[in-house]
């Protein structure tokens, strides 16, 4: 335990240590040439700050948690960041806890709160940041657990964080893994237990698959009322509830593209916080995922590709609206999720489809159906969802005693 509070890690990975302790070429994806982008350093960036403990109170004497060096492993998958905390506070590490548990007292808790807020908020996040806490897993079954936070809060799931974690515990020898194959990364988070599966090929990761828990359509046809006038979303759980609809329902305005997200923003924060007072989304099994996270906006982006075994691959493109106005950046992990449980009920999925979903910036995500299954007797399937994840860089995150912008501030 360090003065902070927080449960040291003993096989906590340096944040800034290279993937297998390989050299990245100098040569990327698209380009013949780049410049290095590698660390610049292998040292752990708070191992020279280890120890120092800053003041419990701010500059007016009100009592604060404290906030010593934090350290964090940043990566982003398909565009959207997510930011890693290896050593977490102290009161959603301890014994005894599930991980669906640990969420509950990371709400409850001024340290965690405090600790989520730094890192989200500017000036050491921004509005869309993304990132987890990692905890210890609800038995030896997995090997890590995971916390999601955001700057409204803590998730219930993460697709796009769950396939990141997956990289970073292979790429950073967390997890063992061949220079060539495929290993499973099992990551308990507060909706379930999921798999990573990611894949390596010349010692780096290629890609990331992640079988998520159990989806469900939970209603469809549903009327919601807006400036918009009178939309009708389907309403599906993928690890999270989620309104979906057509793009199009907003009429001849909006569209799947950057320039219009300020509006789609507008019109997803509307659509949820509606629902959510109609208590339109209540999880069958725990309440604590009930309530509808986030709405989906969805259109085609191309007509559907016969495959030579029978098989077909939809592309779709989607932009996903969660928490209080947050846009991912990626074509939404848990938000996929929902949508292949959703295309399946209605048969437009079939067991050996493919999902080739976009998101907003062009990143993109393959989605299938791994099996069907059933949830409380009612149909549901388990998803697929591939991606991948690459590392931005590690931080060494402070705050000065005398800073009165503590914990940090939100502005969209």
């Amino acid at each position: 335990m360090t003065a902070a509070g927080h449960t040291e890690s003993m096989d906590a990975p340096d944040p800034c240590a290279g993937p297998t302790g390989t050299t990245r070429p100098h040569s990327g994806p698209r380009e013949p040439t780049r410049p290095y982008t590698g660390p610049r350093e292998s040292t752990r960036p708070c191992a020279a700050q280890t120890g120092t403990a800053l003041p419990r109170t701010g500059p007016t004497g009100a009592p604060r948690p404290y906030t010593g060096p934090i350290e964090t492993a940043d990566w982003h998958t398909g565009g959207e960041p997510f930011r890693i905390v290896p050593v977490s506070p102290s009161a959603v590490t301890g014994p005894g806890l599930t991980v669906a548990e640990r969420r509950t007292a990371a709400v409850a808790d001024a340290e965690a709160q405090w600790t989520r807020a730094l890192l989200c908020g500017e000036p050491r996040g921004h509005a869309d940041m993304y990132g987890a806490f990692l905890v210890p897993p609800d038995d030896a079954g997995a090997h890590l657990g995971a916390l999601f936070w955001h700057t409204d809060g803590f998730s219930t799931a993460c697709g796009h964080g769950t396939i990141a974690l997956g990289a970073w515990a292979v790429a950073t020898g967390r997890v063992p893994a061949p220079a060539d194959g495929t290993t499973d990364v099992v990551i308990d988070v507060p909706s379930g237990r999921v798999t990573a599966s990611v894949r390596t090929a010349g010692g780096r990761v290629a890609d990331v698959t992640f079988v998520n828990v159990p989806g469900h359509v939970h209603a469809r046809g549903v009327e919601v009322e807006t400036s918009y006038g009178t939309l009708t979303v389907d309403i599906a759980f993928g690890g999270a509830m989620y309104a979906v609809l057509p793009v199009a329902a907003l009429g001849t305005g909006p569209r799947v593209r950057p320039g219009d997200v300020t509006a789609l923003i507008a019109a997803g924060r509307e659509i949820r916080d509606a629902l959510n007072a109609a208590d339109a989304a209540q999880h069958p099994d725990d309440p604590r995922l009930s309530g509808v996270y986030g709405t989906v906006f969805t259109e085609e982006a191309g007509s559907p590709v016969e495959r030579p075994d029978g098989t077909r691959q939809l592309r779709h493109r989607n932009v996903t609206v969660f928490a209080d106005g947050q846009v991912d950046r990626s074509p939404c992990g848990s938000g996929t999720a929902a949508r292949v449980a959703l295309l399946a009920g209605s048969g437009e999925l079939r067991l050996g489809d493919e999902l080739r979903h976009e998101s907003v910036v062009g990143s993109v995500f393959r989605a299938r159906i791994e099996r069907l299954t059933t949830v409380r007797g009612r149909p549901a399937v388990v998803p697929a969802v591939t991606g991948t994840a690459y590392a931005t860089g590690t931080g060494c995150f402070t705050v000065d005693p005398d800073d009165t912008l503590v914990p940090g501030f939100v502005l969209r």
